[in-house]
């Protein structure tokens, strides 16, 4: 006979926090989101506990719960992505070339210095991937920059997705320590 979890709310916080915590920061890299995820988490886990069958350990339950908050956090942000926003206003006053082009910068208008800057920059990211690990550059650049999904690093390396961005998140906070020394 299969053991029935019990559910008890007053003891998460104490008993999952930590564990939720290391779950998540791997997997959004952002202290402040995390937190809010984890709240999110809690308060879904309480508005739902009637539901919890007690055939999973709460602690599962609760990871269950952060999957799809993160998951909806991703989505959130990836429906932003593209969205700009540009606001215009058509007064009769200020009737003379209220254009849209007139509004937005141009992104060809670069100057020597801008050209320049990139140039270091895009020398600098270079140094810094070198400085990686082999398996950890080449991972790092297959998500970032070359966009490949998930599950197909993960089977050609034979890493589980929790592996996966765990090498990612060392990657970008070694990265980010090299620009840091390097460039800024």
């Amino acid at each position: 006979m299969l053991k029935e979890h019990k559910i008890n709310p007053t003891a998460w916080v104490d008993k999952y926090s930590d564990y939720l915590y290391n779950y998540t920061i791997v997997r959004v890299n952002d202290h402040e989101v995390t937190q809010d995820l984890i709240s999110e988490t809690f308060l879904a886990g309480l508005k739902s506990k009637d539901n919890f069958k007690g055939k999973a350990s709460e602690r599962t339950w609760l990871i269950s719960i952060l999957k799809r908050k993160i998951i909806d956090h991703y989505r959130k942000i990836n429906s932003r992505k593209g969205k700009a926003e540009v606001r215009m206003s058509y007064s009769h006053e200020d009737s003379d070339g209220d254009w849209l082009e007139e509004r937005v910068s141009d992104p060809f208008d670069k100057t020597a210095e801008d050209t320049m800057e990139n140039e270091e920059l895009g020398l600098a990211i270079m140094n810094c991937l070198d400085g990686l690990n082999e398996k950890q550059a080449t991972i790092f650049k297959m998500k970032t920059i070359d966009d490949f999904d998930t599950e197909a690093i993960c089977n050609e390396f034979e890493i589980t997705p929790s592996n996966l961005w765990v090498i990612i998140h060392r990657a970008r906070k070694s990265m980010a320590d090299c620009l840091e020394e390097n460039w800024f």
